[in-house]
């Protein structure tokens, strides 16, 4: 079991410690289900009743909430909850995908496997792959011909890695995705359709998690782009050829069409649907739901879609927008007479 005194927990977080700096933490929880054993967190002022009835051995608490509290020990950060991601870390009992070499895995001639590589059952790593070290791949999972995985990866059961893809250093890849299959590419001709085949990539950088059953189609000709640091929830569909600037995050069941571009740190709601060949500026915020169709050039937080509301006034409001372009020609008829009488 991993453990931690609070001192040293409040060193790797650049923390300052109040009470016990000796008390030996093993895990973490919240306010309500931390034991004496445990650190809890403090984030939202508005949770700070809880403060007095929790069992946590001990809490992360900014300044503020710090003042005039009754906690016995804590550590004192000014970003509480960034300081319980890193503990959380630390104290992570997460298994990896895989320890040691399955019999069942089948690595092909010519893969280069770095050190301390921990393949699954019925691993398959076809030929001129290149496998960094400390790389742990889970049971099923095929790396197909010259992908490449940099150090510390963790990829989970069941993912397909096609041809050629690279996968940055410190990454996760849930269970269930798929990348770099073929981009939607077609060409229409007397009504059926030609495939062109895509020969792009898909290119990963480093620390970047993709979620269970999301797809990242490979590039047309070029190749599609997930720089460092993004994060992309479950069942997201990245169409070919998409650019995702660094530390973007990206909620489930969003959908990016082809050749659109996301800037820098942008956050983008669940179920958003982002259209094609466009560009989002860094530092954008969309809520969920939102259909994005033309490009967004200043920073801030955009919305759209239609708030749940009851069946009957979701009718009314229907029949009422259907009779919207005929409103529109009578105010616009209206100004018209106005501005003949005003002349």
């Amino acid at each position: 079991m991993t453990e931690y005194t609070l001192q040293q927990l409040a060193e790797h977080v650049g923390g300052e410690v109040r009470g016990d700096a000796n008390l030996v933490i093993t895990g973490v929880g919240t306010l309500q289900s931390a034991n004496a054993q445990q650190v809890a967190f403090l984030a939202n002022s508005r949770y700070k009743s809880q403060l007095a009835e929790s069992a946590a051995g001990a809490v992360l608490l900014s300044p503020k909430d710090a003042e005039n509290s009754d906690v016995q020990n804590a550590i004192v950060i000014a970003n509480p909850y960034a300081a319980f991601a890193k503990v959380a870390q630390l104290l992570d009992t997460t298994p990896l995908p895989a320890t040691g070499i399955a019999d069942t895995a089948r690595v092909a001639e010519g893969v280069t496997l770095g050190s301390n590589v921990s393949l699954g059952e019925y691993v398959v790593i076809e030929a001129g792959a290149t496998i960094g070290d400390n790389v742990s791949i889970g049971a099923h999972t095929h790396v197909g011909p010259g992908v490449s995985i940099g150090n510390n990866s963790k990829i989970w059961s069941g993912v397909h890695l096609y041809h050629n893809c690279q996968i940055g250093a410190d990454c996760i890849i849930h269970s269930g995705a798929v990348i770099g299959a073929d981009g939607f590419g077609w060409a229409p001709e007397n009504g059926k359709w030609l495939k062109i085949p895509q020969i792009g990539r898909v290119v990963i950088g480093n620390r970047v998690e993709i979620g269970a059953s999301t797809t990242v189609d490979r590039g047309a000709l070029d190749d599609t782009i997930i720089s460092d640091g993004c994060i992309i929830d479950n069942q997201c569909q990245i169409a070919h050829n998409v650019f995702i600037d660094e530390d973007t995050a990206i909620a489930g069941c969003t959908v990016l069409a082809g050749s659109c571009r996301i800037g820098k740190r942008c956050m983008i709601g669940g179920a958003s649907a982002i259209n094609g060949h466009i560009s989002i500026c860094d530092d954008v915020q969309i809520m969920g739901f939102a259909m994005v169709i033309k490009e967004i050039t200043e920073p801030g937080v955009y919305a759209s879609g239609i708030p749940a509301s009851s069946h009957r006034e979701w009718r009314r409001n229907g029949a009422r927008f259907r009779q919207l372009d005929d409103l529109f020609k009578r105010v616009k008829s209206v100004e018209q007479q106005l501005q003949d009488n005003n002349e």
